[in-house]
């Protein structure tokens, strides 16, 4: 082992500081574990305070809490998951048969360009859409009909939410898929062309079965954060509104409003941590799945 690093020790030195970065950000950080079990005393401190067990764990079970916030995490996810990657390969596979290289340029600048908004702006923008003075209820009054209250009405967040982070990630996703077509092969179209494929079945027999260890690849990424939430895009747009927590309130909005307003540190550090260790093994179970029907598409 010494002997390993004395040889290539540029290269470990190279590896250092994300070494670093991953002992001092990552691992020391895992000792607050503990407060997962304990009953939090600022007093008393991380070992000062009164050992619970699994307290916390069972009252978010016999609560109903977790089973909320583990749903609405994990649907959610799965609509970002699902239909993002959907419109991302339909929008990559559109924009890959413009001839015009120039309108092509155009419509990735203008699709990329809501990934870098701040969720804080998506998040005024939505606020000037839905609010009682919103457009959509001005032109809802002009048009002669009621206005809706859309800050006291869980049902159209579902759409709303989904809506708002797909139109902010699919530029960036289109990138992706976009360069992926790009390095299929001419020689697969021109066989096609020649045996007399138009270009929906070359879209349907090289394009989209070409794309799919890309798709296989960031669909598993995303899988390991399916239990984490998209914390910025959910507070910024629904904030502190308790009318909405029940079809709105994810895992990590909860760990948030725990620590800094109901200053329950063991109950935020209880759910966090079942979120992490959940998260684990599914994209653990999920990569295991794929190695036994399709190795080469695995992970590790």
């Amino acid at each position: 082992m010494i002997k390993e690093i004395m040889r290539n020790k540029v290269m470990f030195l190279m590896i250092a500081p994300t070494l670093l970065f991953f002992v001092l950000f990552s691992y020391i950080p895992m000792v607050g574990v503990y407060y997962a079990f304990t009953k939090f005393d600022f007093d008393g401190g991380l070992f000062g305070s009164e050992f619970v067990g699994m307290q916390n764990f069972a009252f978010l079970y016999k609560s109903g809490i977790l089973w909320n916030l583990t749903k609405n995490t994990v649907l959610y996810n799965i609509a970002f998951i699902i239909v993002g990657n959907v419109m991302q390969i339909v929008c990559a596979v559109f924009l890959a048969q413009l001839s015009s290289k120039f309108f092509k340029k155009t419509a990735q600048s203008i699709m990329f360009l809501p990934y870098f908004l701040s969720w804080v702006l998506v998040g005024a923008f939505v606020f000037n859409l839905f609010s009682d003075l919103g457009v959509v209820n001005t032109v809802l009054k002009q048009i002669g009909l009621q206005p809706y209250d859309f800050y006291i009405e869980t049902t159209p967040w579902k759409y709303i939410i989904v809506f708002f982070h797909i139109w902010k990630g699919i530029g960036y996703g289109t990138v992706i898929y976009l360069a992926a077509i790009m390095s299929i092969s001419d020689e697969y179209y021109e066989a096609a062309k020649i045996d007399g494929a138009n270009i929906f079945q070359q879209i349907r027999s090289i394009t989209l079965p070409l794309l799919m260890p890309t798709f296989i690849l960031l669909i598993l990424f995303s899988l390991g954060g399916i239990l984490k939430g998209q914390f910025d895009l959910f507070y910024q747009i629904i904030g502190n509104n308790g009318m909405l927590y029940e079809a709105t309130d994810i895992i990590d909005t909860y760990v948030f409003r725990s620590l800094t307003i109901n200053f329950d540190i063991g109950m935020g550090t209880a759910a966090g941590l079942y979120q992490s260790f959940f998260g684990f093994v599914l994209i653990m179970t999920v990569n295991y799945i794929i190695r036994k029907t399709r190795e080469e598409y695995a992970l590790f």
